[in-house]
């Protein structure tokens, strides 16, 4: 449940990269579920790179190009990946010195 008063980081970025909030008392809002389910998206993507990128570093013959490809998708889904665990850390701690 969302903290009152409380801003949600949201998984992506405003035009000029700049983060997102949400201010919501409704964690069931369309917003909030919106922004559940383009994280739970980003996870699953984060995770299947994770293995692509594994295959791709012991194949021996994947050159330059290939290794350049993996790291710009990875580090994509890393920068996810960190914004995610960023705002429910923040959500957490909030959570805790409401308790």
């Amino acid at each position: 449940m969302m903290p009152k008063n409380e801003l949600r980081l949201l998984p992506w970025s405003g035009p000029d990269g700049k983060p997102c909030y949400l201010s919501t008392d409704d964690s069931g809002g369309y917003m909030s579920r919106l922004a559940d389910n383009i994280e739970a998206v980003q996870l699953g993507t984060a995770s299947d790179l994770l293995d692509r990128a594994s295959e791709v570093l012991d194949n021996q013959d994947a050159g330059p190009d290939d290794l350049r490809l993996m790291l710009t998708e990875v580090t994509r889904a890393l920068r996810d990946v960190v914004r995610v665990a960023t705002s429910r850390g923040h959500l957490l701690a909030v959570s805790e010195l409401q308790s």
